[in-house]
């Protein structure tokens, strides 16, 4: 029976192997302004994707940017004799949650007070090759 674990270890690891992931946390952006520049990206080859973000003019497409050259470079540390050419790399997930919020009070008309919610929001990128041969 520990020999069948071990296998299925193995295997699970191999799998993992031809994926990597970086995260961005409490990145002070409101999650749907992000949601716009990330739905942009799900799905699409990694050189195509970082075009699309770096010709986009939304602050949060710089952010996201750096986040995948951030996954892409995990990638290449996890498979080093791999090329990034041969693996055609993609974006396999990207997710957007909400962070923190800071609170805030706004003066409003009548010694009333308004609360401003300062958004946050964590992103996560998962990239996959399509190509699992080594080279």
């Amino acid at each position: 029976m520990g020999s069948r674990k071990k296998q299925m270890a193995d295997a699970i690891k191999e799998a993992k192997k031809h994926v990597a992931f970086a995260k961005l946390n409490n990145c002070p952006t409101s999650p749907r302004k992000m949601r716009l520049v990330a739905d942009l990206v799900r799905g699409e080859k990694v050189e195509k994707a970082l075009n699309i973000l770096k010709f986009n003019q939304k602050e949060a497409s710089g952010r996201l940017e750096t986040l995948l050259l951030s996954a892409i470079a995990n990638w290449q540390a996890k498979n080093e004799e791999a090329s990034i050419e041969e693996a055609e790399l993609f974006v396999k997930e990207i997710t957007v949650d909400s962070g923190s919020m800071l609170k805030r009070l706004r003066p409003a008309p009548q010694g009333r007070a308004h609360r401003i919610r300062k958004r946050s929001n964590h992103v996560t990128i998962v990239v996959g090759a399509k190509n699992n041969t080594q080279a």
